[in-house]
């Protein structure tokens, strides 16, 4: 007979795991929700946990109170969402009232984990109930099974994991500090409400900035209309339409048409800023000179002159607030919408060292935000291999 042991093992331990039921070594509350009526906005009274929305990386954020405690958990509990989506935990640094989308568990910190592995490994979705509301009840989390090791096995893999999640939470705030950076940044370093210089300024940069529209300094340009029958599954080209933009094409158009119409009709430059006119509006990517064909009208770029610098351009669309959008329930980001759009800009050498400067701390985001998924991915691999 098989061992039960997990593939990646701590030295020391050999003994089979042992199968238990959730509430063989947890206890578990299901939730009760208060009345509305006593719901409130003050932090003085009971913080209400109702959902995955007071959930947010792993731990509970308080967003709404309640005069009435109903069901409650304790400090230090594990808080499971059992509707819709199933199964995100959190541990609260609270004693919270639970309502009716959630469970509250008290346990180990091995329990914990568990928890965590049953939601990325879909353990809960084939219990969910509800042709289009998905949810879990008492005895679906009650009966849940899980293989267990000796207590000092399970404290062993805690303390590693512990170790990992607090790797983690260490690169999330480090990297909400690196946003708030920039936004702040981007706050004082474009003036406002009609000032002609910013608040703070590169060392040497002095004289007003120059309040003009974007269509003073270039005008709109769209790919030729790409049909549905130009396009096919595969191909040498990737067509991006305005739901694939900024992600993996699902469309491709032949390397002799993207030739024909590169040479004849409007094509981006290596540097052009793209933007998605319609669905999620505002989205953009910078054009870095691949073979790529985009949808017309609906993914569009400013062809502007030597006044105006690419970089500096992609600072101010990542702030900007697109006015007078049209559309009765879609809304779409025109042309005019586009070129009406005041813009205030400095000298061009002073763009280009405000572009580069806020480059660099893009890049510190992105680097940042490239060590949080390897450690998320290194969290995943042995929540994989150290259990079974």
């Amino acid at each position: 007979m098989d061992k039960r042991v997990p593939e990646v093992r701590f030295k020391g331990f050999t003994d089979d795991w042992e199968q238990r039921t959730l509430d063989e070594v947890a206890s578990i509350i299901m939730g009760q929700s208060p009345s509305s009526s006593n719901y409130t906005n003050n932090p003085n009274d009971h913080i209400l946990v109702q959902g995955n929305a007071d959930i947010k990386n792993g731990k509970v954020l308080p967003r709404v109170w309640t005069t009435q405690v109903t069901k409650a958990a304790k400090k230090g509990s594990f808080i499971l969402s059992v509707r819709a989506p199933v199964g995100d935990v959190a541990k609260t640094d609270f004693a919270v009232v639970l309502g009716r989308g959630v469970a509250g568990i008290s346990g180990t910190d091995f329990i914990y984990h568990i928890l965590v592995r049953m939601k990325l490994f879909n353990y809960w979705r084939k219990l969910s109930t509800g042709s289009t509301f998905e949810s879990i009840n008492s005895e679906d989390i009650k009966n849940a099974n899980s293989l267990l090791p000796s207590k000092n096995e399970q404290k062993k893999i805690s303390v590693f994991l512990n170790t990992v999640d607090n790797l983690i939470t260490l690169q999330q705030s480090q990297l909400l500090i690196y946003k708030r950076l920039r936004k702040n940044l981007l706050q004082r370093i474009f003036p406002l409400n009609g000032r002609k210089v910013p608040r703070i300024r590169l060392a040497n940069f002095n004289g007003n900035w120059e309040l003009c529209k974007l269509g003073d300094l270039g005008s709109v340009a769209m790919n030729k209309r790409i049909f549905k029958n130009q396009t096919s599954s595969i191909g040498d080209v990737p067509f991006f339409k305005i739901g694939t933009f900024g992600g993996n094409a699902d469309a491709y158009i032949s390397k002799e048409l993207f030739k024909e119409y590169k040479s004849k009709y409007p094509y981006p430059k290596v540097g052009d800023i793209l933007i998605s006119a319609s669905g999620s509006i505002g989205r953009f990517i910078v054009y870095d000179g691949k073979d790529e064909y985009f949808q017309d009208s609906n993914i569009v770029w400013l062809k502007h002159d030597d006044r105006l610098d690419n970089k500096f351009l992609l600072q101010f669309y990542s702030i900007v607030k697109w006015k007078g959008l049209e559309g009765s329930t879609i809304k779409r980001l025109y042309n005019k919408n586009i070129l009406n759009t005041y813009i205030s800009i400095p000298s061009i050498n002073e763009q280009r060292s405000l572009g580069h400067f806020l480059e660099k701390i893009d890049k510190l985001i992105d680097l940042q935000q490239q060590t949080l998924l390897q450690l998320e991915k290194l969290k995943q691999y042995y929540l994989q291999k150290l259990f079974i």
